[in-house]
């Protein structure tokens, strides 16, 4: 795939000058920045198809999380009965679903970066990885819009007497919600990158998603493995157990949020990216080829 950059002429006139694509890590940053309008375009584009030809538009944004912290109240937390550390289950189960949906929506939005948009690929020239970072940029917008629903039932919850408060996580928050944000492009472009050549690696990995949910601290407190030393541990090594207990402890006072934990999650979350951007850069080139 080729690439571009623009030096002046002689003549003072602008020329495009293509060069081809070889290296493995061959992301032009500058590139990016100066295709900044045509992620904000893709963003805009996201939304549109997203809820084109829906009765409630993006009402749904916020009905999705609504309705999966009810369910969860009422299976988890009513039939099973399990601990929500002392704080109100219904705020527990939405703290915990704000951060995953999140992160699931990263990766499920960046998989098919490119069998969704072969045709634009292979007739324009433009930074490939636009399109993932405008899914990625889409999620984040969809957060805090769900975010802000979040802090309207912590404000009830908190007016009528509940036993919850902030902690000074709150400061790492900012951090917490970039990592989760990175995580996520970063495993989805490495599904992305696969999917050119197995496609059933797509179909799988919205169910992916959901088993991993389950091994997380969403549905329950890390507290509750406290009884299991070694499967404590190996929950730790989840790196979406930071970010959800972060949040939880930032927000609802409860939760066993540790920055060896957090930095762990960070490490992971880097590690994932540079070969996510690796693989990404190494596929773009021939993808045409094998999509």
């Amino acid at each position: 795939m080729p690439n571009s950059s623009k030096n002046s002429g002689s003549q003072g006139e602008w020329t495009t000058i293509i060069r081809p694509r070889t290296g493995w890590f061959d992301i032009d940053l500058r590139e990016l920045w100066r295709y900044r309008d045509l992620i904000v375009m893709f963003v805009k584009r996201n939304f549109a198809v997203l809820y084109k030809q829906t009765i409630l538009g993006p009402a749904w944004v916020l009905l999705n999380p609504l309705l999966t912290s009810v369910l969860f109240n009422v299976v988890f937390g009513g039939i099973a009965g399990l601990s929500t550390d002392g704080t109100p289950s219904f705020l527990f189960y939405m703290a915990g679903n704000t951060v995953w949906t999140f992160f699931s929506t990263c990766i499920n939005n960046t998989a098919n970066t490119f069998v969704a948009n072969s045709q634009v690929f292979g007739k324009v020239y433009f930074p490939r990885l636009t399109t993932p970072i405008s899914q990625v940029l889409t999620s984040l917008i969809n957060f805090f819009i769900q975010a802000a629903m979040f802090v309207v039932f912590w404000l009830y919850f908190w007016l009528t007497g509940a036993q919850m408060h902030l902690t000074v996580w709150m400061w790492a928050l900012p951090l917490v919600i970039l990592q989760v944000m990175l995580l996520g492009l970063g495993v989805g472009i490495i599904v992305s990158s696969l999917t050119t050549k197995y496609r059933d690696l797509a179909i799988a990995v919205s169910f992916g998603v959901q088993l991993w949910m389950y091994i997380s601290p969403v549905v329950y407190p890390l507290s509750t493995l406290g009884d299991s030393p070694r499967l404590a541990f190996l929950m730790r090594l989840n790196p979406m157990t930071a970010p959800v207990e972060i949040f939880r402890t930032a927000t609802l006072g409860t939760g066993s949020a540790d920055l060896g934990m957090f930095v762990y999650s960070l490490v992971f979350t880097a590690v994932a990216l540079f070969i996510g951007v690796i693989l990404f850069s190494r596929i773009e080139k021939t993808f045409m080829d094998t999509v």
